[in-house]
């Protein structure tokens, strides 16, 4: 008669499934046969099945994948396995959990007489007890376990008492008896069982506890560490020995411990021998140590009091030159306000004179007379002319005299700086040392080379200027491209980026860059400075820093109507030569240098030349020190030639070559 559906199985049908239960409990292969977790050794709850096919504790399983295991070869993320057989499987795997097993395990629990999970270690009737490993045990030790003497177990165990079981819940961890190289896990004795009892993990490699098991792997291929490579100095795993390490001496670890054990005494009695060495040198290296903090500290006091007396000596100088400067005012103020009252009254006196002249009645002849003369008294009264203050003021030569006491120093803590580093010239003076200097970078040329005795050389650079409106300052009216002249009524130029605008100066269009330049300029009248000028000059500058020569991105040939001067970076001097109606200006790029030349009847003198050269023994020049200095920066940016028309009369032309170069080809 057959039970209706959703009644309860007859008793006997009980029986029978609880019976083949028990047999099933009892077979071999997995702890506590197939329902027994290997993790906890309960029963199992809520289980789930890895892909391998094992089962075990969903809690259990969770539990252990989120402890970290050792890193994969690569760098990647670690591979999950199955705690049991180490089959890798997806470490992203969602497990679910085994639906036939969740509905035995109540039957299970029925027939056993024992709620699900409850503890196996009580064997159900009729089980026995658990089989252990014994001497003749088919589930002792796996291989590569070394036997363990009498009570070494024990030895072991309190010496690895801070390594906790790690299957051990969280709280009541007990101290561990082995871990796996294999399971990268410690066990106390209970959960170590499996191990012993189950054919599953014969391959794992038990070992005394370890706080850091990733070590026992090689990290390369992820397996237990069991020889020793001598010709690396380095432990290996099976498949280093097979690949890597094929042909080299590779040992059992625990022999290398054997032979390093012989080696133990010398080797730690070499180290005593270093450590006491160490310590010896360590003392005099601290007594060194202390001298130079010592030395240090003494010499920077001394500098410091060093650089303090020159700072004062450097006050006291700027005391002077203001004095300087104070004092030569005054005077010249003086006499500038004396002279200008003489002149103020000399004109309010004929202004006087005239206007009584101009009010003479024209029948009233004796009155004209006498008004005429008394004009004519003044007129002739103090006609010596009037004083120059401009060639007076000595003090404006402060600023010269200032700029060079700071090249001077410059130099002087470049050298001494370049000494300290051990770049210096030992056993020589300053002066010495900067014509040394001056002797290693440049050739020992004068400053006036020879010239050729012919224009002709020169013409073969001719250079041909077109005259730039764009920069031309308002006060300077072109005649095409080749004239300039200043004039006295602005000339309502457009508006341009490039125009000059507090210096009465104006450009040439063409740009110099590279190789050799030349060309000619007429001095028709007035004060005209000729010279070349940075592309990225700003030609808004003050008239101060805008004129030719007074900046460091310009230079120039100055005439003032009674000698040349030449001009640098504010620094000037005076060329004593007659005037010369044609400059010629040779520019040579590649060499760095300028030269202003007088034309006279196709000879050419040489005026000025601007180039670095050194100085002779005993003799310092302040603008050609300038010139060493600055100069050659200059050529790191493209050229213009440049004219500044300083008088209300300046005039210029620029020189006519074309013919000149084409009769010189004829010639040639």
């Amino acid at each position: 008669m057959e039970a209706a559906p959703g009644s309860a199985p007859p008793a006997p049908a009980v029986a029978a499934t609880a019976a083949a239960l028990r047999l099933a409990l009892a077979a071999p292969g997995l702890p506590d046969g197939p329902f027994g977790c290997p993790i906890c050794l309960d029963l199992l709850k809520d289980p789930v099945t890895v892909p391998c096919g094992h089962n075990f504790c969903q809690g259990c399983l969770g539990a252990l994948r989120e402890r970290p295991g050792p890193p994969a070869a690569n760098g990647a993320a670690p591979a999950a396995r199955c705690p049991l057989c180490q089959e890798p499987f997806p470490a992203g795997l969602r497990l679910r959990k085994n639906r036939a097993l969740c509905e035995v395990l109540p039957l299970l629990s029925a027939a056993a007489g024992s709620p699900p999970g409850g503890s196996p270690s009580t064997p159900p009737p009729g089980l026995g007890p658990p089989l252990g490993p014994g001497p003749g045990s088919p589930l002792g030790p796996g291989p590569g376990s070394p036997p363990m003497a009498p009570g070494a177990e024990e030895e072991e165990e309190a010496a690895a008492a801070a390594v906790l079981c790690d299957v051990c819940p969280s709280g009541a961890r007990a101290a561990a008896a082995r871990s796996c190289l294999v399971c990268l896990a410690s066990f106390c004795g209970p959960h170590l069982e499996p191990h012993r009892r189950a054919a599953a993990f014969r391959a794992h490699r038990l070992v005394p506890p370890l706080r850091r098991l990733e070590e026992g792997l090689c990290p390369r291929h992820l397996q237990p560490l069991d020889g020793f490579c001598r010709a690396e100095q380095t432990c290996v795993c099976a498949r280093c020995r097979a690949h890597e390490h094929r042909a080299h001496d590779v040992v059992p670890l625990e022999r290398e411990r054997e032979h390093k054990e012989a080696q133990r005494a010398k080797f730690l009695s070499n180290v005593e021998n270093e450590l006491e060495e160490l310590a010896v040198t360590i003392a005099q290296t601290r007594k060194m140590v202390e001298l130079i903090k010592g030395a240090a500290t003494k010499e920077r006091e001394k500098v410091e009091k060093l650089f303090t007396e020159a700072s004062e000596v450097l006050a006291t100088f700027q005391k002077e030159v203001a004095g300087f400067i104070e004092d030569g005012e005054r005077s010249t103020l003086a006499e500038a306000e004396t002279d200008l009252h003489w002149k103020e009254e000399r004109r309010a006196k004929l202004a006087q004179c005239k206007q009584n002249l101009e009010n003479v009645p024209s029948t009233d002849t004796i009155y004209f007379l006498q008004e005429f003369q008394a004009l004519k008294i003044a007129m002739e009264e103090n006609l010596s002319p009037a004083r120059s203050f401009q060639k007076e003021l000595s003090f404006t030569r402060s600023t010269q005299a200032v700029c060079t006491v700071k090249d001077v120093l410059s130099a002087a803590c470049k050298n001494q700086w370049d000494h300290l580093l051990g770049k210096g010239v030992d056993g020589l003076s300053f002066q010495e040392t900067e014509e040394a200097v001056a002797e290693s970078q440049f050739p020992d040329k004068s400053n006036n080379p020879a010239c050729p005795e012919s224009r002709d050389y020169f013409l073969k650079f001719a250079f041909i200027i077109d005259l730039d409106s764009d920069t031309a300052d308002k006060f300077i009216q072109l005649f095409g491209t080749k004239g300039a002249k200043r004039v006295l009524c602005p000339i309502p130029y457009p508006e341009s980026v490039t125009r000059f605008i507090n210096c009465e100066q104006v450009l040439g269009k063409n740009l110099m860059n590279r190789g050799n330049y030349y060309w000619e300029v007429e001095l028709i009248d007035g004060w005209v400075s000729i010279g070349v000028i940075t592309e990225d000059f700003n030609p808004r500058e003050s008239y101060d820093r805008g004129r030719l020569g007074r900046n460091e991105k310009s230079c120039c040939l100055q005439w003032n109507g009674q000698n040349y001067v030449a001009w640098f970076g504010g620094f000037e001097t005076v060329i004593q030569q007659p005037f010369f109606h044609t400059i010629g200006v040779f520019l040579e790029y590649s060499e760095k240098a300028l030269t202003f030349y007088g034309v006279k009847d196709s000879k050419m003198t040489c005026l000025q030349q601007f180039k670095v050269s050194r100085f002779k023994k005993g003799q310092f020049d302040a603008f050609q020190n300038k010139i060493n200095h600055q100069f050659p920066s200059l050529f790191s940016y493209d050229l213009k030639p440049a004219f500044f028309l300083e008088s209300v009369d300046a005039h210029l032309q620029i020189g006519p070559l074309k013919k000149d170069c084409v009769s010189v080809l004829k010639r040639r």
